[in-house]
């Protein structure tokens, strides 16, 4: 009688321990999944957080970029336009529809229908720009649209085409004029010798023009790289210096030149190029001044600057000339700069100096009473 329930009671603990057993078992089990579920929780947030710092990457690369970037969807609303896109083209298109100037619509149409990169060039906007835009269709149907503002480089393309054109015509001149001389002499040498001073002065003459054309050519050209700053510079010597250079040719051409430079602060630069520049301003200034006429040359402080002033009672400059006379070969009287031996370039020289050196160029004219030069330079602290 007593086995019973001593088997019972042994079937009772092993069915108890089968039990824990088990629901150890289940608590692992539950507690992997839950490890898991935090686990990929986690890693979830991690690549949230990833995804989210790429688009704000994404985001502050292409608003930073200098290039206009637009993104339209398949059904050709805009999804996304930076900021350079919408300076480019003035405002944010809302779809393709919208989009102007009519050239890159149609280079966004014809991308998405195409399925092909796209290129042309439009002009938009007062005063114009001109724009290059490329087109792409993207793997979801979507259409991005690159825009490049390619008006400066225009401008320098056309600035160098115009510079050898002008150069080529300029050095070509005078070498005529020698070879002609030249030819006339050779020629003379037998007939009627009498005729070869003149015709060896005129290929003096033109000799001299050509190599001062040479000369100022290397100097911009030297110059369109920088100047060296690296000396203190007593400009008003420099000024006094090239007073004294002048007074002769302003004798002879009737013009009278005053200069006035004394007790100025030291600048920092190229003695080399600053003297450049005061040489070609007052040169300028004298060849363009009637005899009976004066040149005042100033050096003065003001407000934390050193100020050049050349100041001449000459024939003035049309008010339509002003914005191009510090172009190089530009004359506002070709005629009279050929027969007094300019180059067309000194303007151009004395340009790059002052901005080589921090400063400015500044002119204010006349018609037929005169014009003033200032050049403006950092005085040193």
């Amino acid at each position: 009688m007593d086995a019973v329930p001593i088997a019972v009671t042994a079937g009772s603990i092993a069915v108890a321990i089968a039990a824990v057993v088990a629901a150890a078992r289940a608590r692992r089990r539950a507690d992997a999944a839950s490890r898991a579920r935090d686990e990929a929780v986690v890693a979830l947030g991690a690549r949230l957080e990833a995804s989210e710092a790429e688009r704000d990457s994404a985001s502050t690369i292409l608003a930073s970029m200098e290039e206009g970037v637009l993104l339209f969807g398949p059904d050709g609303v805009t999804r996304y336009a930076n900021l350079a896109a919408e300076g480019q083209l003035g405002a944010r298109p809302g779809s393709i529809d919208a989009l102007l100037p009519l050239g890159l619509q149609r280079i966004a149409r014809r991308a998405a229908d195409e399925r092909t990169i796209l290129v042309t060039e439009a002009e938009t906007g007062a005063p114009t720009r001109v724009l290059r835009g490329f087109a792409a269709l993207t793997d979801d149907g979507s259409v991005v649209l690159v825009l490049r503002d390619i008006t400066e480089t225009r401008r320098l393309d056309q600035v160098r085409r115009d510079f050898v054109a002008n150069a080529s015509h300029e050095l070509k001149t005078p070498a005529a004029s020698i070879q002609a001389a030249a030819e006339t002499i050779r020629t003379a040498a037998g007939e009627d010798p009498s005729v070869i001073p003149r015709f060896a002065s005129q290929l003096e003459r033109e000799a001299a023009r050509l190599s001062r054309i040479v000369s100022d050519l290397l100097d911009l050209s030297r110059l369109e790289s920088g100047s060296e700053l690296d000396e203190s510079v007593a400009l008003d010597a420099i000024v006094r210096d090239e007073g004294e250079r002048f007074e002769e040719p302003a004798a002879e051409a009737g013009v009278g030149l005053s200069v006035r430079a004394d007790g100025i602060p030291r600048v920092r630069g190229s003695s080399r190029d600053l003297a450049l520049l005061v040489r070609n301003l007052v040169d300028n200034a004298i060849r363009y001044t009637r005899p009976g006429g004066k040149v005042d040359v100033d050096l003065t402080t003001d407000d934390g600057e050193v100020v050049l002033a050349i100041v001449d009672t000459g024939l003035g400059i049309p008010s339509r000339d002003l914005p191009r006379i510090f172009e190089r070969f530009y004359r506002v009287d070709r005629a009279r700069s050929r027969e007094t031996g300019g180059t067309g370039l000194g303007l151009s020289i004395v340009k790059h100096v002052a901005e080589n050196h921090g400063g400015r160029v500044e002119v204010t004219s006349e018609l037929g009473q005169g014009t003033r030069f200032e050049v403006r330079l950092p005085a040193p602290a």
